[in-house]
């Protein structure tokens, strides 16, 4: 029997966007005040734990940097192909965070009595890296990723950090990486970028943590967005659920992932792609698999008005989704007369009383490996419920918004929700139906670029003192 919906009660921790928002305003600033020094009563100095800092990052190079496979090989999914570098900061509750380190990727040192091995606490993230089809290098809305990460930190008893910090080191990574790895001549691939915090403390007992590591490592991974024929779903057992009211099921914590599996690995062997999770007893559509499920259908009362319905963020059973907040963002902001954005509770005899009545049209899901991926079926108690399915890619909706967010991530369209590099080389001019082809040295940009390019890197992050760059002097 899947437990009931009970009702949040008064929390013992607040873990509420506000409370958050509170947490992260209780940071030490970097301008205008002391990092890391405080007084006490007396107005005697007392040292601080020091805070995640990104222009303390120490750059160690990998002396012995591999070759990128082929696209056949990086997008095959039977290994995971990780680039030359990595980030790692460690962390402990008297002494705060220690400078981070971009190395040569490569094995962490754990004991076998690390906490994260004992008591699941560990978060992550995952955001890609696109290589545009004007070939600039790409992320998109990494803020977003960095602040659900302080919240699942939060969630799990792991070290806070701010925000911004997180993403400088996303960037210092990919500019160091980003460029070999997405070569220019691969517009439209991508990197897959996985933030990871583990706790480290090596002393066994159930407790938050007093050290912990923080590690940012980037791979290749296999498009998921277009399965031939869409994504075929099976509905959860009935005595399973993914999460539930008052538990984690918002948070990105590896506890979300491991028990989903076995329904996962059954619903294969039957032929499907993944579970869409139902929640109580009046079983409430959920997710689908580990992403954000939606549904359009003509609405009940009003069958000329299509709505999109997806699941509510208020009682945290869901992940926020970055895709699932810009979908929802962007069919309200330009699809606003022909579409309803509906987030709300809605179940799954809903999707069979619209599909009996001829009302539902399409489906899909949302997540950073699934893109924007159509579905084409549901199985549900031995029933399949057909979902149309347009031309085959996918309904109208669903392509419609895929073009949108395709467009954003890969340079189609210029939008605030991109983050681009500040340089990057150009090979090549188009004008009155002539090419100009520019020199790109070794592959990654001429020499002079590279050259103008490192300087101002070196400025930037620490590698060479200017006047341009404001540091901040921390009291001792």
């Amino acid at each position: 029997m899947a437990p009931a919906a009970v009702s949040p009660g008064v929390q013992d921790v607040d873990l509420t966007s506000s409370a958050i928002e509170r947490k992260l305003d209780a940071l030490p600033v970097k301008n205008g005040s002391a990092v890391g020094v405080s007084a006490d009563a007396n107005g005697k100095k007392v040292s601080q734990p020091a805070e995640l800092d990104a222009s303390k990052l120490v750059f160690t190079r990998n002396t012995n940097p591999r070759a990128v496979p082929s696209e056949a090989v990086a997008n095959s999914g039977t290994q995971t192909i990780c680039t030359d570098h990595m980030i790692t900061a460690t962390w402990n509750a008297t002494t705060g965070w220690a400078a981070p380190e971009l190395k040569a990727y490569g094995p962490l040192s754990l004991m076998p009595t690390a906490s994260v091995l004992h008591y699941a606490t560990e978060c992550f993230e995952g955001l890609k890296c696109y290589r545009g089809e004007d070939g600039r290098l790409r992320l998109f809305r990494p803020s977003l990723n960095a602040a659900r990460m302080l919240m699942s930190t939060l969630r799990i008893s792991l070290p806070a950090f701010p925000p911004a910090e997180l993403e400088k080191l996303l960037h210092a990574l990919l500019a160091v990486d980003g460029p070999k790895w997405l070569p220019r001549d691969r517009p439209g691939s991508f990197l897959y970028i996985r933030p990871t915090m583990i706790g480290t403390q090596s002393q066994l007992g159930v407790q938050a943590p007093s050290e912990a590591m923080l590690y940012i490592i980037v791979s290749f991974m296999p498009r998921m967005d277009s399965p031939p024929g869409g994504m075929r779903l099976h509905t959860s057992p009935e005595d399973q659920v993914r999460a539930w009211v008052g538990g984690f099921g918002y948070a990105k914590v590896g506890a979300n992932y491991g028990p989903s599996l076995a329904a996962t690995v059954e619903a294969r062997k039957r032929g499907f792609g993944q579970i869409l999770w139902l929640y109580g007893e009046d079983q409430l559509c959920t997710e689908a698999g580990a992403s954000n499920f939606f549904v359009a259908w003509k609405s009940k009362q009003d069958p000329s008005k299509i709505e999109l319905v997806t699941a509510p963020l208020d009682d945290r059973l869901i992940l926020d989704g970055v895709n699932r907040r810009s979908v929802v963002a962007l069919a309200r902001e330009r699809l606003a007369g022909e579409v309803n954005v509906v987030e709300r509770k809605y179940s799954i005899d809903e999707v069979i009383e619209a599909d009996a009545e001829g009302r539902l049209l399409e489906s899909f899901a949302t997540g950073t490996a699934y893109f924007v991926c159509p579905i084409s079926l549901i199985h549900h108690r031995g029933k399949d419920i057909n979902i149309g399915m347009g031309s085959g890619e996918g309904g109208e909706l669903t392509l419609k918004l895929k073009g949108y967010m395709r467009d954003i991530m890969y340079g189609g369209e210029e939008h605030e929700w991109a983050v681009t590099y500040f340089v990057c080389p150009i090979s090549l001019i188009h004008h009155r139906g002539k090419d100009i082809n520019i020199g790109m040295g070794s592959g990654e940009g001429g020499e002079l670029t590279l050259k103008l390019k490192g300087y101002m890197r070196d400025i930037m992050y620490g590698g060479e003192e200017h006047e341009w760059a404001v540091t901040v002097q921390e009291e001792q």
